[in-house]
């Protein structure tokens, strides 16, 4: 199944540290520790740069986890911002250390900067089937009461019905 989470905030140097915790204690909850860093490590970059650029703080991040990528997006409404411009260190950050990344503007008017990491196969363990064990008894032990196939059939000495009859 699918995870998404999303967050708005108003981006400050104290506020940046809160929002790294609280992505990665996410990552953690989806079993993607090893995910962490880069990913933290790239929206805390993008929020530091936020902050230092743009006039409006207030952002919005969102994850999507699909169980073969992790796409992260930060997208904010300051229309002056330009992030090939403003932004030039993070994206090459970004560029460098993640699957795939991207900037794009909404039809109203906001500025979204994303970035993937791709969740190897390699990096998680294979379960792997345990070997068969000999049987150790011989053989099972005999039911003490063994009741005749007449009994439990067919209707008995009395006139009532069978066993398999009042089960029914």
């Amino acid at each position: 199944m699918p995870c998404y989470y999303h967050v708005d905030v108003e981006v400050s140097p104290e506020r940046v540290g809160q929002v790294r915790r609280i992505l990665a204690a996410h990552l953690r909850f989806w079993n993607l520790e090893n995910l962490v860093e880069p990913v933290c490590g790239g929206a805390e970059m993008l929020l530091r740069a936020i902050d230092e650029h743009a006039s409006d703080k207030n952002v919005s991040i969102e994850l999507w986890w699909n169980r073969q990528h992790l796409i992260t997006a930060v997208g904010g409404t300051d229309h002056a911002l330009r992030p090939h411009h403003d932004l030039r260190g993070c994206l090459r950050h970004l560029a460098a250390t993640s699957d795939g990344w991207g900037c794009c503007a909404t039809d109203a008017g906001a500025r979204i900067i994303w970035f993937s990491q791709r969740a190897r196969a390699g990096e998680r363990v294979p379960l792997v089937a345990a070997a068969p064990r000999p049987i150790t008894q011989e053989g099972l032990d005999v039911p003490r009461e063994i009741l005749p196939v007449a009994r439990l059939a067919g209707p008995s000495a009395t006139g009532g019905n069978g066993i398999l009859e009042e089960a029914r």
